[in-house]
């Protein structure tokens, strides 16, 4: 049997063959398919062969990972999704980030003593956006019912699934936490389970069993019972049951309690919506991104200022390179920190921003031999107390319950599905893990915690304000290559979701890298100079943290420019997934990372 790799047509040197990838590009004209998780994958390609499209096969992708992966995102999260429509060769944004309950203002905050809003607990809490995205999806784009998407996951739950060593390593950290604070978490999930052994969460499939009650008891066909599954929710016993359990106060990371300020009133309130993406050009290739309610953007910005830099001529990997594109990010996520927000509230300048003449401007501050230490907006300023800073030579301003709240972090899944007939689905599902809040026991899940994200600058445009959005992290992606392959791509990963897929689209578009699973596996590195977008809110000026793939010369040069390099693991940063769908042949590909060990890939024949 011949090794997995890049259409090679023979055998592999893996000491000097640089085209041997972890896992073969998979391609078939079918569809595709790529999740954080493997049996979520089989799911979405079960949907395919069943005549579903690509918004169906994500639909049921998303309801799966909630299930196989909670502490990573919940039905209480978020999720940020963006559509590929082949038949209009169009593209459309649904906004899937909860907005700030009508009580959670600035005053209330200050009122509580609270200057940074904490990472855990109910009073982060904003507004579940999931289900009301995936309904939203699947009621425009997809063809299915809600039933037929929801049944695989409700089958998860009842029955259980084997654990495995990354779900297994998260609870292990948290399960004191379980023990002696959180019982109705530590009835799902403690003790834990075994690698192989079942995971069954009884509360959580009778909650998914109860969305298809509500939608085979509506009148009015499918449309009607996918509205009547989400209204269940946001209108219904659900939110009631949410509202109950936010009324007793629990403790947060920083020893003090708080009940929640969500009620059931402000989920009867809310509806997400379709938006129009934002877009721009790069050497041939279009890229689309939600607007600056995400960190999108920062992607885009990127790509503008790496317009006026000869990438290929640099070299993949070499230390001109990756200095070059760092000083570009770092330049890029300032600007996002001081301008990003809820473009409903805030006056955000974008289309400077992403102007080639502003561009053009930020590309003079690049040092071609020297690492800035300093966070340079070119508009705006950062909010008032941000960052706490990790300066070189100099103590961390940094409490210790903040640096292990930023350490039990764990967040966010990413899925992609591209369909025989062209259309193509990218989403971020995030929001309402187990680390940062306990499970309600009726519904088996946690309230979600973005609000942390606010700032309590009431002179900064992410501001808190009540029926606002946060400035997320989460940031899908859609391109169009210079071969007209329309791709879906993106990551979990928190501040770093668009520095990963960043260097992955330079290596498709700069470097010479045609096949999806070899850009996917070059080792990467990433900026930890920007303020975190979580609470602590602390940056690490000038460090780089670097797969140790990465050679180490490269590694040094980058320390003689100023940088601060942390050496890492060979295979740790991110898990980014990728489809694509070739519009001439009608051919799709798809891609994940071995990162972490659960990803996988899928297409149908």
């Amino acid at each position: 049997m011949a090794l997995a790799g890049r259409d090679a047509g023979g055998p592999f040197d893996l000491e000097t063959d640089m085209s041997f990838t972890t896992r073969p590009t998979l391609r078939g004209y079918g569809g595709a398919v790529s999740a954080g998780h493997y049996l979520a994958t089989q799911i979405g390609a079960q949907q395919l062969a069943a005549g579903g499209n690509a918004a169906d096969a994500a639909c049921a992708m998303g309801f799966a990972l909630q299930v196989l992966e909670p502490t990573q995102n919940g039905p209480a999260g978020e999720v940020p999704i963006l559509v590929y429509h082949a038949a209009e060769d169009r593209t459309y944004a649904i906004s899937g980030q909860g907005t700030a309950p009508a009580a959670a203002n600035i005053e209330t905050m200050q009122g509580l003593g609270i200057d940074r809003i904490p990472p855990d607990g109910f009073l982060a809490a904003t507004v579940p956006a999931a289900l009301d995205a995936w309904c939203r999806l699947l009621e425009q784009f997809g063809t299915r019912s809600l039933a037929d998407v929801v049944s695989p996951a409700k089958a998860l739950a009842h029955h259980g699934f084997p654990m495995y060593r990354f779900l297994q390593a998260v609870l292990q950290f948290v399960s004191r936490r379980f023990e002696t604070e959180w019982p109705s978490s530590a009835a799902i999930y403690c003790p834990i389970r075994e690698i192989g052994q079942r995971q069954k969460n009884p509360a959580l499939a009778n909650f998914l069993g109860g969305l298809i009650d509500a939608e085979r008891a509506a009148v009015g066909g499918r449309d009607a019972g996918i509205r009547a599954a989400r209204d269940s929710f946001y209108r219904g016993r659900t939110a009631e049951q949410i509202d109950s359990f936010l009324r007793d106060p629990i403790r947060d990371v920083t020893g003090r309690k708080h009940a929640g300020l969500l009620t059931a009133d402000d989920l009867a309130a809310y509806s997400g919506r379709v938006e129009q993406p934002i877009s721009v050009g790069y050497r041939g290739s279009e890229v689309w991104k939600c607007g600056p309610w995400t960190q999108g953007p920062v992607f885009l910005q990127q790509l503008r200022l790496l317009e006026g830099f000869d990438l290929s001529a640099m070299g993949r990997g070499s230390v001109d390179s990756i200095h070059t594109w760092i000083e570009c990010a770092k330049l890029a996520y300032a600007d996002r920190d001081a301008n990003y927000a809820d473009p409903d509230f805030a006056d955000v300048p974008l289309e400077r921003l992403l102007s080639q003449s502003y561009a053009t401007e930020r590309r003079q501050l690049v040092d071609p031999n020297h690492a800035s230490l300093e966070l340079r907006p070119g508009i705006g300023r950062l909010p008032e107390g941000w960052p706490l800073l990790s300066k070189p030579g100099a103590a961390s301003t940094i409490e210790p319950q903040a640096l292990a709240a930023a350490e039990g972090r764990r967040d966010t899944t990413q899925l992609v599905a591209a369909d025989a007939f062209g259309n193509l689905i990218c989403a971020t599902p995030s929001g309402g893990w187990l680390p940062s809040s306990p499970v309600i026991p009726e519904l088996g899940f946690p309230i979600g915690t973005r609000a942390q994200m606010f700032a309590l600058d009431p002179n900064h445009p992410n501001a808190l304000e009540p029926g606002k959005r946060p400035r997320t992290t989460l940031t899908p992606s859609l391109a169009r290559l210079p071969d007209g392959r329309i791709m879906a791509f993106g990551t979990p990963g928190g501040d770093q979701q668009d520095q990963w897929t960043a260097q992955f689209y330079l290596d498709l578009i700069d470097h010479g890298i045609d096949d999806l699973q070899l850009a996917i596996d070059q080792p990467t590195v990433h900026s930890l100079h920007m303020p975190s977008s979580f609470y602590p809110r602390h940056a690490e000026l000038g460090v780089v943290a670097a797969e140790n793939r990465i050679p180490a010369e490269t590694l040094s040069q980058l320390e003689d420019r100023g940088h601060r390099v942390q050496r890492g693991q060979a295979w740790e940063h991110g898990r980014v997934l990728a489809v694509t769908s070739r519009p001439d042949t009608g051919q799709q590909e798809a891609a994940a990372s071995p990162r972490f060990g659960v990803a996988y890939a899928a297409v149908l024949p």
